[in-house]
Order: C-alpha cells, then structure tokens, then sequence
C-alpha cells in the first residue's frame, strides 16, 4: 500500500527551479520532523533537508540558500522549493517522516530529478 506520494519531479536547465510535493497518508503526521532524501546514481541516499514539528529547518550545505522545506500540516503534505538547480542535485528525490533520524515509513517511488542542459 503506498503511504508516501512524491511528485514535481522533471527535467530541467541548470538555474531552473522546481517544486516537489509529498503527500502522506496516515495519522500523526504533525508530530513527527519530515525530510527530503536524494539518491544519484552510484551514490547512497542522503538527506537533504528536514523540517521539525515546530517548523524549524535544516538543510545540507550542499543545497543551503537554495532549497527550502515547508510542510502543511492540515493537508499531510511535505514541500520541496528547490532554485538555481545544478546538475549534481540530479537523483531521484524522496521524503520520509523521522524520529531521531530515522525514516519512519518503507520508502515511497520517489521523483526523478534531472537537471541537464
């Protein structure tokens, strides 16, 4: 059964942006902190940015001033606004609640981000 949706994902030029969108399914999805992951090719799966219930962010320096994590509590939904895209943010992108760190739900299809000129 799938319990996490990622989508937004595409292809894009170097300096686009894109905006991804997870949508959860389930209870307590309030409670808990939620993050974005990538994996790129050959590469293990990193996490990317993360948001607390409270609402504060944190990001990999790799993606900070560029990428932000916002969430909607009301709606079960995770979002991803990611600007001045590069050519090594290509992976495929995934979110996952978190508690301590660790990824809460059996990872979703995730959506391909391809940034490519």
């Amino acid at each position: 059964q799938v319990q996490l949706v990622e989508s937004g994902g595409g292809l894009v030029q170097p300096g686009g942006s894109l905006r991804l969108s997870c949508a959860a399914s389930g209870s307590a999805f309030s409670i808990y902190a939620w993050g974005w992951y990538r994996q790129a090719p050959g590469k293990q799966r990193e996490l990317v940015a993360a948001i607390t219930s409270g609402g504060s962010a944190n990001y990999a320096d790799s993606v900070k001033g560029r990428f932000t994590i916002s969430r909607d509590n009301a709606k079960n939904t995770v979002y991803l606004q990611m600007n001045s895209l590069k050519p090594e943010d290509t992976a495929v992108y995934y979110c996952n609640g978190q508690t301590v760190g660790v990824p809460l739900r059996p990872w979703g299809q995730g959506t391909q981000v391809t940034v490519s000129s």
